[in-house]
């Protein structure tokens, strides 16, 4: 069984570098047949709505729409549910596949057994 990594990513645009690298470790730990959880929040819940992913620009960096497409094929986003109601933010603005959960259900994945948890 593969390990399992859960990726929180708390920033946006405004800090793209460390946001672009939390979508990245998510999306390579997806390919290299990781069991993924992506967590959006903060500013990174706007990527839980389509076409957001799509605006986001970062020099010599994979596309972000196509990293989300990446952790999805094989693993799960899920929008902070606080950051998402502050944000108006509601499960059917979102794209297809991801969610909105809050820290009980994050705080679930994060204490299981073998899981890594990184934050961004």
């Amino acid at each position: 069984m593969a390990r399992s990594l859960v990726v929180k990513v708390t920033c946006g645009a405004e800090d793209a570098e460390r946001c672009n690298q939390g979508f990245t470790v998510a999306a390579a730990a997806a390919a290299a047949g990781a069991e993924v959880s992506l967590w959006l929040t903060g500013q990174a819940a706007w990527f839980g709505v389509p076409g957001r992913a799509e605006e986001f620009r970062l020099d010599l960096a994979t596309p972000l729409d196509q990293l989300v497409a990446a952790v999805l094929t094989s693993g799960s986003i899920t929008v902070c549910s606080q950051c998402a109601a502050r944000r108006g933010i509601v499960e059917a603005d979102l794209r297809e596949g991801v969610r909105i959960a809050g820290a009980a259900v994050f705080a679930e994945q994060v204490l299981g057994d073998g899981v890594q948890a990184l934050v961004y």
